[in-house]
């Protein structure tokens, strides 16, 4: 079990190791997942892979690993979807400066190693950034883990043949949230939803070498009404989502090991 960092006393905080100690910070975000997954998603999914990434750590015979869980970060930068109702996002400088001053408050106290776990893909830019300057300005060493290892074989597995589309707010998403707490999803109301302006092109796409920054708006439904989702989710399952989650958490261990091993 990862430790969290909100539970600990000061006292047992002065007899943490500062300087070996991962810190791994949530990054999560607050916004709309279409209509049948909640808005806060990703912050679901960011607590989930906490404990998940515990056990992995377990099973990977590393149950004392020095890492200590920072609180999930719950809203980010949402700038894509902030049209669609629930949805909340900081402006990127705002955001910027909020995690700049949670590391820097860590770099006090003598954290050396951060690891921010990105939960949802619109944080990724900012903390980019961040993690240079952290390095550049405190000599931290600020680590980037990404949430989900949605390209790997076992997760690609969980998505419904014919869903070709499947991103933000879809099937996989969706899933994650139900091997949570199925009680939180409504996929009687689920829509899917494409790029259409996209789709056909050859090279303007969604993501590559040339492109555009998308907004949820760009993600329709097969009569054009904007959903803001990629894929269908009606497919999803707690079962797939518990695939998704374990595979992810077990895919990170071997980079927890070497960031262990990094030395500034």
């Amino acid at each position: 079990m990862i430790r969290k960092y909100m539970e600990l006393t000061r006292a047992q905080m002065e007899q943490v190791d500062r300087e070996e100690t991962i810190v791994l910070i949530p990054v999560g975000a607050l916004e709309q997942h279409g209509n049948q997954a909640p808005l806060g998603t990703d912050d679901i999914i960011a607590g989930a892979m906490v404990e998940y990434l515990g056990r992995a750590l377990e099973e990977a015979g590393e149950g004392d690993f020095p890492i200590l869980a920072f609180p999930v970060i719950p809203v980010g930068l949402s700038t894509e979807h902030k049209n669609f109702c629930g949805s909340v996002t900081l402006k990127p400088d705002t955001y910027y400066h909020l995690l700049y001053d949670i590391s820097e408050s860590l770099y006090r106290h003598g954290f050396k190693k951060l690891a921010f776990l990105v939960c949802h893909g619109g944080n990724a830019p900012v903390i980019q950034v961040l993690s240079r300057e952290l390095r550049s300005d405190l000599g931290l060493s600020p680590f980037i883990l990404s949430a989900g290892a949605f390209g790997h074989p076992d997760v690609r597995a969980t998505v419904s043949e014919g869903n070709v589309y499947d991103f933000h707010g879809g099937e996989m998403e969706t899933s994650m949230v139900m091997a949570v707490d199925p009680s939180l999803v409504r996929l009687e109301t689920a829509e899917a939803g494409i790029p259409s302006a996209f789709v056909g092109n050859q090279t303007l796409k969604t993501a590559g070498s040339v492109t555009i920054g998308w907004v949820s708006e760009d993600w329709k439904t097969a009569d054009g009404k904007p959903i803001g989702i990629g894929g269908d989710p009606s497919g999803a399952t707690a079962e797939k989502g518990r695939i998704i989650l374990e595979t992810s958490a077990r895919e990170l261990v071997p980079g927890l090991l070497e960031i262990r091993k990094w030395k500034a």
